[in-house]
């Protein structure tokens, strides 16, 4: 009798438990309860009790349930916050904590959120400067003897803060090599470091502006330091998760200083970059600039780089970038070309 009794409550209690969940109905009539994590525009993540995480394509739901507040983005509109249901039109309806329920257009929800991911986002939107970093560092080491006695060392170091409303990169590469072969000249065959710093921040979801500054020693070519301090104007014409280009245009201060002389002029700035997923473990990266001199449209620089990066492990991957930056008035004797290769292993981070 006392089993039939415990067999009655529970058939009573677990029905009831799905009052408790959150709900979503399929146009195929599947149901699945549970906790509502997050949705974009295109897809609703709902945590279940028996199949994990579960992700679903919104063209496929028909009725969405919340007893959870959720946190409502709509476009050209200010984040609702409530538990959400579905309207006979189709429609989303807030219950806000005012107690107004809003109705709103399912096509114009661009996300929503359970409390745990809006603080999550929230604190994305303002990190500190010190989070939110990922980059890596490059290191690579050649040496022989006997018959040729030299010595070869690459590194490289990049770093990117990317947040919803600005982004930071940094870079730095050198390549020193030496002959210690008696009698060689010159001892040392190359003696080169580039090293800079961009910020932008994002005016509109495509225009952003920025700043930027670079930085060159290149023994070779008796350059003792390059300084190069850039502004302006940028153009996301593409960014989704896979692909980003931009365009960049604005204007700069030059000033270089050689073994015999030094100069300073004001320059144009115009540029590209690219960033390209190829595949789950390697990402594609290129940029190129032209700087004609505003004192002088016959003299200008060029730069140019490009490099890939292969993930081996979480945080171990194998590195390879390429630079080339043209002067068209080099010191008397020097070429106007300087070309960096390196490639080696790549020590990953994220903070």
């Amino acid at each position: 009798m006392k089993s039939l009794q415990l067999l009655a409550v529970l058939c009573l209690l677990l029905p009831g438990a799905s009052l408790f969940a959150d709900q979503i109905v399929l146009k195929n009539g599947d149901k699945l309860s549970g906790t509502i994590t997050k949705s974009d525009d295109k897809t609703l993540l709902i945590k279940t009790d028996f199949a994990g995480d579960v992700t679903v394509q919104w063209p496929a739901i028909q009725e969405v349930t919340s007893t959870q507040p959720l946190h409502v983005a709509v476009q050209g509109r200010k984040t609702l916050a409530g538990p959400v249901t579905t309207a006979a039109d189709g429609n989303l309806v807030v219950a806000t904590a005012a107690g107004a329920a809003v109705n709103v257009a399912k096509a114009d929800v661009t996300a929503m959120r359970n409390d745990a991911q809006e603080t999550a986002f929230e604190k994305g939107l303002h990190p500190s400067l010190m989070q939110g970093w990922a980059g890596g560092i490059n290191v690579g080491f050649a040496l022989t003897g006997g018959n040729s006695e030299t010595e070869n060392l690459d590194l490289a170091f990049n770093a990117d803060r990317s947040t919803k409303t600005d982004d930071i990169k940094l870079y730095s590469t050198s390549v020193y090599s030496r002959n210690n072969a008696p009698g060689a000249s010159p001892s040392v065959t190359a003696n080169t470091i580039q090293a800079g710093a961009r910020y932008a921040h994002n005016l509109t979801p495509r225009l952003f502006g920025f700043g930027a500054v670079d930085f060159q020693t290149d023994e070779l070519q008796t350059l003792d330091l390059r300084s190069v301090f850039t502004g302006g104007l940028g153009f996301h014409a593409i960014k989704t998760a896979k692909t980003t280009l931009d365009f960049l245009g604005g204007a700069g201060y030059t000033h270089e200083t050689y073994d015999a002389y030094s100069d300073s002029f004001a320059v144009l700035s115009i540029g590209e970059e690219l960033t390209q997923k190829l595949g789950k473990a390697t990402a594609l990266t290129e940029s190129a600039y032209y700087y004609p001199d505003m004192s002088d449209t016959g003299q200008y620089r060029t730069t140019f780089n490009t490099g890939t990066i292969t993930k081996l492990s979480k945080w171990l991957g194998w590195q390879n970038a390429f630079g080339d930056i043209y002067v068209t008035n080099p010191p008397t004797g020097k070429k106007k070309n300087d070309v960096i290769f390196t490639t080696g292993l790549n020590i990953s981070f994220l903070h």
